[in-house]
């Protein structure tokens, strides 16, 4: 199966995908959008899954520190009921921390933050799915 990990924000996309095993993952190129124009992004999303042949997606789901949904975490729903609507096999997945992990692997790495956004896009999608394929993988998740 080949899963693509996403991390929705407000004008970007951040995009990252598994090989046919389920055990590698590399970053994407960002999906840029107008701010929240969720269906031009989607429109971009369905070329990608065509193009990789996606089975399933695995969308982060931004909580609270306490568990509960925001902002953020209410426009990933309503992004995911977009994704469920177009007949996609989408699950969500806690994003908790995952930009801040993001950004720390940029830093480690000696970029400037500033100039690699899209980057930080990419790695939260790929920890996203990393986190995601763990428990898929030990047989947590299906």
């Amino acid at each position: 199966m080949r899963y693509l990990g996403l991390d929705l924000g407000t004008k970007t996309l951040g995009l990252s995908i598994s090989d046919k095993s389920g055990l590698i993952i590399r970053p994407l190129p960002v999906i840029k959008f107008a701010f929240e124009d969720y269906e031009g992004a989607l429109v971009e999303l369905k070329k990608i899954i065509n193009e990789n042949k996606v089975d399933r997606i695995v969308l982060g789901l931004p909580k609270n520190m306490d568990g509960s949904i925001g902002f953020a975490g209410q426009r990933s729903m309503n992004f995911f009921e977009m994704l469920k609507k177009e007949g996609f096999n989408v699950s969500l997945e806690d994003e908790r921390l995952t930009t801040k992990m993001a950004e720390s692997i940029v830093h480690d790495n000696n970029k400037n933050v500033k100039e690699t956004k899209d980057k930080i896009d990419s790695i939260a999608a790929s920890i996203i799915l990393e986190s995601y394929l763990k428990r898929v993988n030990n047989g947590i998740e299906k």
